[in-house]
């Protein structure tokens, strides 16, 4: 599908749901793809980007910064503490704040750097043992101290388990949201992204909808 229809849906959605077309950003979703199929959705004139692993995007987005302009990226996938610097470095910004040591590293390399990107917490709404992501719970915590240590903390991003209905998971995430005074909503992927918007999403991350199948390494 290409980009123009992927946008398309995405207004119609937002038409649908009563809210102001534009006020849902697409995150193009591009690990794992060939850098042709990137490079198609760059000179189609798109900019914002995520990826979800550290190692893959520094392999290829410095030199796609080199030749386009404006591109924003973001960090969908968990972060090791190890690649903590290194993301920091590359993303301008990080959706996957799951846990208090994490929320320390980024403080305390970005005073060491005088500069963090944008952060969102990653809830995992599902509560499900292979995913990451701080459990609803406890996620009212883990904003908290995110605001005590100073850290630019804009929303909250979810991947709802596969198989149960995405709405409620995407309506936790808001009432988390809404809450705690967050504005940013990441949710809602090529499958259930019209879902997402019904239910306030400010961003929604979109693969395979846009690229088309992803080519593993």
């Amino acid at each position: 599908m290409s980009l123009a229809e992927i946008t398309e849906r995405l207004h119609q959605a937002e038409e649908a749901a009563g809210r102001a077309t534009g006020s849902t950003r697409l995150i193009a979703v591009s690990k794992v793809q060939p850098l042709e199929r990137i490079e198609a959705v760059l000179d189609a004139g798109h900019r914002l980007f995520g990826e979800n692993k550290v190692q893959e995007a520094a392999g290829k987005w410095p030199a796609l910064r080199e030749r386009y302009d404006g591109i924003e990226l973001h960090l969908i996938g968990p972060l090791q503490s190890n690649k903590t610097r290194q993301a920091m470095q590359l993303f301008d910004c990080i959706q996957s704040v799951d846990r208090p040591k994490l929320a320390h590293a980024i403080a305390r390399i970005a005073e060491e750097e005088g500069r963090c990107p944008e952060l969102m917490v990653q809830v995992n709404t599902g509560e499900e043992a292979q995913k990451a992501g701080v459990i609803p719970d406890e996620t009212d915590a883990l904003i908290a101290l995110c605001r005590e240590l100073g850290l630019p903390l804009t929303g909250l991003m979810c991947i709802p388990p596969l198989d149960e209905e995405p709405s409620l998971h995407f309506a936790l995430l808001a009432k988390l949201a809404k809450r705690n005074g967050l504005e940013h909503l990441s949710m809602g992927m090529s499958a259930d992204f019209e879902r997402a918007i019904a239910q306030g999403a400010t961003h929604v991350r979109v693969g395979s909808a846009l690229f088309g199948e992803r080519v593993a390494p």
